[in-house]
């Protein structure tokens, strides 16, 4: 199966992103839509995050006070690629055995068959993203990511890494993501981070906030790295507060601890669960929408530029509410305004 590249796409007005109508030869700020999510082991539904979070988003303010106009770089947001939503179908359909069986597929010839093509599929959509990002990062533009669940990233992480070799990811998230092939999946939600640090080099540290749910493995991995892997638990937070540590201060040790260019990488069950109850793995806990801007604030006052970023996990509700894509919309519009702030100080409020 081959996959159409963005470029074959059909330039237009009025894609909906955040209300506005914008050439996407004009814009700054690009949006890639992947809607796949076919190693979801828990809840689903992040294959529909892209699409409603394009919705949700023209109920977003577009002034920030603290990081600036960034709609006046021009954002624009691709269609979902046709190719990925079909690639995922297939895809579902062939993990959920797999899943079933929590990947202990013995010798049965079938059930390998089902990892085989879930393990291609997520190959593919590798290599078709990073072939969409990387002309975009030739031409100048700033490229954003959204999923689909958090497997979906690693093209557009390498893709970054290759063009600023050294660079620090800033990681939020529930999960630390390095589990090695979860339930057999090469390119599993659940094996992010162990597939970026272990296959691309150029990463030079990854940093993770609010992590407060991994296995013994994940954690001997980040003790292993030579402090390559650092994390800023949930507990942790929560303990240093405890102490009488401002969160201020906190966010300014996790920003120190990251190199000159960052990229971000976002799993929205990185917040506190009442802010994303549809998400695939909610866990208690986790950082306030405040607690997250406030980060986000002091990666710019650090002086740090940022890269490029991923947002992924967002599921919509399947009772109709738009809460879950709201509060994606939002997360979304915050890590735009933050990226351009780094690379644009003129856009900054007066």
């Amino acid at each position: 199966m081959s996959l159409h590249p963005l470029t074959s796409v059909d330039p237009r007005f009025g894609d909906g992103v955040f209300g506005l109508e914008t050439d996407p030869r004009d814009a700054l700020v690009h949006l890639i839509p992947v809607p796949f999510e076919a190693t979801t082991s828990y809840g689903g539904g992040t294959a529909s995050g892209p699409e409603a979070i394009r919705t949700a988003s023209a109920q977003v303010d577009l002034f920030d006070p603290d990081l600036g106009r960034p709609y006046r770089t021009g954002l624009f947001m691709h269609p979902s690629p046709k190719a990925i939503v079909k690639l995922n179908a297939r895809a579902k359909a062939a993990a959920a055995p797999v899943i079933r069986v929590l990947g202990e597929i013995g010798d049965s010839a079938k059930l390998q068959r089902c990892l085989d093509l879930v393990n291609d599929a997520g190959t593919l959509v590798n290599a078709w993203l990073e072939e969409a990002v990387e002309p975009l990062l030739d031409a100048g533009r700033i490229v954003g990511v959204v999923g689909g669940d958090h497997a979906i990233p690693f093209g557009s992480i390498r893709a970054h890494a290759r063009r600023w070799p050294g660079l620090g990811i800033l990681h939020f998230d529930a999960h630390a993501d390095l589990r090695d092939a979860y339930e057999g999946f090469t390119w599993s939600h659940a094996s992010i981070f162990h597939n970026v640090m272990s296959r691309i080099p150029e990463v030079g540290r990854l940093v993770q906030v609010s992590i407060r749910d991994f296995c013994d493995a994940e954690w001997e991995f980040i003790r292993n790295s030579k402090g390559r892997i650092v994390a800023f638990t949930d507990q942790h937070l929560r303990d240093e507060r405890d102490r009488g540590v401002a969160f201020a201060e906190l966010a300014r040790r996790i920003v120190a601890a990251l190199p000159e260019w960052v990229y971000i990488s976002f799993d929205i069950d990185g917040l506190d669960p009442a802010l994303c109850p549809n998400t695939g793995t909610p866990v208690p806990g986790g950082l306030s929408f405040q607690e997250m801007s406030s980060i986000l604030i002091e990666l710019v006052r650090s002086g740090r530029r940022i890269a490029g970023f991923d947002l992924c996990e967002v599921a919509p509700d399947p009772r109709g509410s738009e809460w879950d894509a709201n509060v994606g919309a939002r997360v979304l519009y915050k890590l735009i305004a933050t990226t351009v702030a780094t690379r644009i100080a003129a856009l900054s409020p007066q």
